[in-house]
């Protein structure tokens, strides 16, 4: 099993793949692929990843992109810590949730991306449209999250991981975050399998 991510280690999508692998307890070697250099349009790398992105699943004969899938197809194919609810209405609801993340809130994207989670570097206060995406996330969020502040539907799942970065983009960046969700999102990110990839050697900007 082979996972590939980019140089940085700072995709939030191949991050929600190596969480997914390490609480299924799967075996699998993590590789990089220098996007700066255009190394996933080489013929090698396109021959596997039909999309020429990243993440990279490699089981066996079988490549997938596409985050999303990829947790899926792990979850239907091996033992091991549930991904998703097994209820198809709550799995659907975990899904939306992840489709959402993937989708919408692009301000807050644009104005906190990653490398504020994994290098640190914030650009300024956020813009009003960036602030109001904070607010439909926040607003959506407090109606998903119980009100013991446990999980999103029970057990943990991997939509708890994906909702967790998106708030974390601005609890870690300093800004405003209601302290409820602020809470979930650092309990969420204190999992054994984040910390091992925050600990992961990334180069210089």
């Amino acid at each position: 099993m082979h996972l590939f991510t980019e140089s940085h280690y700072a995709s939030p999508y191949a991050l929600s793949v190596y969480v997914a692998l390490k609480q299924k307890g799967i075996d699998f070697d993590l590789r990089t692929v220098d996007l700066d250099a255009g190394a996933q349009h080489a013929p090698a790398f396109a021959a596997q990843s039909l999309t020429q992105r990243i993440p990279l699943l490699v089981d066996g004969d079988f490549a997938l992109t596409e985050s999303s899938a990829i947790t899926e197809y792990l979850d239907e194919v091996y033992p091991g810590t549930p991904l998703y609810p097994r209820d198809p209405k709550t799995k659907a609801r975990a899904r939306q949730v992840q489709a959402w993340i993937r989708s919408d809130l692009m301000p807050i994207r644009v104005e906190r991306s990653t490398f504020v989670i994994f290098y640190g570097r914030v650009d300024g206060p956020l813009s009003a449209e960036a602030q109001a995406a904070a607010d439909k996330l926040f607003q959506a969020a407090d109606a998903l999250l119980p009100q013991d502040g446990g999980n999103l539907f029970g057990d943990w799942s991997i939509a708890d991981l994906d909702l967790a970065l998106m708030l974390n983009r601005l609890v870690l960046a300093g800004d405003a975050v209601p302290a409820r969700l602020a809470d979930y999102a650092r309990r969420q990110w204190a999992l054994p399998a984040v910390q091992e990839w925050l600990a992961l050697p990334r180069p210089g900007l």
